[in-house]
């Protein structure tokens, strides 16, 4: 039986010629490398998925699961495992194909014991460079976001101190104080309400951008999250003199999400249709399945999206300033928060407007698999036998 190769020096070979992958597992092991042999493409792959090894070594040429498709699958795995293949002389241009397909590097056969563990020293090295890369990234990423979180939780303390003195002071003003100071306190106080609502949007953000919103994936029904956001904007909608209609099927198949972050996404779209509305417009929210997306789409009659405006909708910080948009508050973080969590789900987000006639905001992201019953047990590995023997076959 293999065992467990949960260390950096771990390594999996799959090859369908039994004296290949023991040769193979021979020559590596006298290095102190972790090595275990399949004789498959799936079998392999699944052990991969629960290692994640350092280095794959696969055959190109393989009955059933060919040694490009062990790559195309190992891509979605979306692991740091360095991939390097062995090909015979007549199918050089293959493994440059593969290497184009993402392997690091390949061997032709025959080989020997020392070229191949020379390339899988190199390999070891690859991975260990990417290793240390992705750590770097990831501490820079979790420094921002610490930075980020602590100044943001500093100014929302006595922001929202400020903006409690001053609803206090216009109280006890009363309808007697001068016009003119009313109208300022009441101008800082709604300033410092936007100010608010940016640090708010800016840690959600972070949040989206660290990987800490959108962190289930669970069956979501757009039905459900769409009538609880259409009955919490119902007042919005009133004094805008906008109304608000759900054209979403109770049949609509579910999709594979986050609820709290899909919810945060619909009400932010729903949001802004009626904040840039027109008295007496419409909101309608719809949504269609296909074979392997589900699409929700948010149409408004608003006041539209010219196109030269339209490709940056979705950067942060970014507001149209038109005539249109005058005087509408906002903080320029909605639609980019929107973007990041549909990517994050495994989705996409598009705009198609109109200037004067309105915006369709359409989201699509992956349908939720049907349930099914469980799948038996994967079959045992091959046993990966010490041996000794030519590292080439007939082939």
């Amino acid at each position: 039986m293999n065992q467990p190769a949960e260390t950096a020096d771990s390594i999996i070979v799959i090859d369908d010629d039994e004296t290949m992958r023991r040769a193979c597992q021979a020559a590596l092991r006298r290095t102190g490398y972790q090595v275990e042999t399949y004789p498959d493409g799936s079998s392999g792959l699944a052990r991969i998925a629960e290692i994640h090894p350092a280095v794959l070594i696969v055959d190109l040429k393989m009955p059933g699961m060919s040694g490009m498709e062990v790559i195309a699958e190992l891509k979605k795995l979306n692991l740091d495992t360095v991939v390097v293949v062995i090909t015979g002389f007549a199918t050089v241009g293959t493994a440059v194909d593969a290497m184009k397909a993402g392997a690091y590097d390949f061997i032709p056969k025959p080989f020997t014991a020392e070229e191949l563990r020379a390339i899988i020293a190199r390999a070891m090295e690859r991975q260990r460079l990417s290793a240390e890369a992705k750590r770097l990234r990831q501490e820079k990423e979790a420094q921002a976001h610490s930075f980020i979180t602590f100044v943001s939780h500093q100014l929302q303390s006595p922001l929202g101190a400020v903006r409690q003195y001053l609803d206090v002071l216009l109280h006890q003003m009363g309808d007697e104080a001068p016009a003119q100071q009313r109208e300022w306190i009441e101008r800082s106080s709604r300033k410092i309400s936007e100010m608010l609502q940016i640090i708010a949007d800016w840690l959600t953000l972070s949040k989206v951008e660290g990987g800490q919103l959108a962190t289930e994936r669970s069956p979501v029904r757009w039905q459900d999250l769409v009538a609880k956001a259409l009955a919490g904007l119902t007042n919005t909608a009133r004094r805008k003199r906008v109304s608000l209609h759900n054209e979403v099927s109770d049949n609509l198949p579910p999709v594979t999400g986050d609820e709290t972050a899909l919810r945060m996404l619909l009400s932010n779209l729903v949001s802004n249709a009626i904040k840039y509305n027109r008295p007496d417009g419409e909101v309608k929210v719809q949504a269609a399945a296909e074979d392997q997306t589900v699409s929700l789409s948010v149409v408004d009659t608003g006041v539209g999206v010219a196109p030269e405006h339209q490709p940056h909708v979705f950067e942060e910080f970014y507001r149209v300033k038109d005539k249109s948009t005058a005087g509408t508050a906002g903080t320029g973080m909605g639609l980019p928060i929107c973007k990041k969590i549909a990517n994050e789900l495994g989705g996409q987000i598009t705009l198609a407007s109109e200037a004067g006639r309105g915006s369709t905001f359409t989201v699509v992201l992956p349908r939720a698999p049907t349930q099914k019953s469980p799948p038996d047990p994967p079959a045992s590995s091959a046993s990966a036998e010490r041996g000794d023997g030519p590292l080439s076959d007939a082939r």
